[in-house]
């Protein structure tokens, strides 16, 4: 394990590309081959922890401010874009050739998961069919994640959106939209949110949109998206979900 980020290459091809000051108090793990971590040379890292699991991943990280841990698995690919910041710990996890993508002037709370995966597959006993597959995760640019929100496999935020505290997604949601709940539903559409903090930016009120500098992320929400359809799920359903939610306490 290494402990801090600097330029390295090993003979198994697991290669770090950093440019930047040397920063310690890192956890970084190549247990396989041929992995790659790409830091932009101005990222800001706190107390953080990358492991590569297997082989082929590559994981990059733009001119951010990241704080957590990222595990990468075979094949697999994580990348956070610029501008993106993290106010506490995010966990980022994936596996079997999937791919967690975050945009560029997103902005994270505390205590976030991202799973590509549920660590443990699980299968039909008639057919053997495996019934949690992996999938993709695609956050747009421009994002609000609240604290203690969870993004699963196959979540998909569009540009400008917020996803509300507490929430679990595992669909798709549109952008320029609020979505909250478990599972996570949109709740309000044509919305835009800036980055002026209410306490920490004057003017200390901001009544409306005149008291903030717009950014380009003011949109009307796309209508043709699928999720703005009202939710209507059975209580089994809703029951099998609730029931999945208490495993994701294994972070293994």
């Amino acid at each position: 394990m290494l402990t801090e980020l600097k330029s390295y290459k090993d003979e198994r091809n697991n290669i770090i590309n950093y440019e930047g000051n040397i920063i310690s108090n890192m956890k970084i793990t190549f247990i396989g081959s041929n992995n790659t971590l790409n830091v932009h040379k101005n990222t800001k890292l706190k107390n953080s922890t990358f492991t590569f699991d297997c082989d082929n991943g590559t994981c990059t990280l733009g001119d951010n401010s990241f704080n957590g841990m990222v595990r990468v698995g075979q094949d697999c690919v994580v990348k956070i874009g610029d501008g993106v910041t993290f106010t506490g710990w995010t966990y980022i996890s994936t596996a079997e050739g999937s791919k967690v993508e975050i945009g560029d002037d997103c902005m994270f709370a505390s205590n976030i998961e991202i799973r590509s995966d549920d660590a443990h597959p699980f299968f039909d006993v008639d057919t053997g069919r495996r019934l949690n597959p992996t999938q993709d995760i695609i956050i747009g640019n421009h994002v609000w994640i609240a604290a203690k929100a969870v993004i699963l496999n196959g979540g998909s935020i569009g540009d400008g959106s917020i996803l509300g505290y507490g929430s679990i997604l595992k669909k798709k949601i549109p952008n320029n939209c609020v979505a909250v709940g478990l599972p996570a539903r949109v709740v309000k559409k044509n919305i835009a949110w800036e980055r002026p903090h209410l306490n920490l930016v004057k003017p200390y009120y901001k009544p409306n949109s005149s008291s903030i500098i717009k950014s380009a992320y003011w949109n009307l929400t796309d209508e043709s998206e699928s999720t703005l359809r009202p939710i209507s799920m059975p209580f089994n359903k809703r029951l099998y979900n609730a029931f999945k939610i208490l495993l994701k306490g294994d972070v293994s």
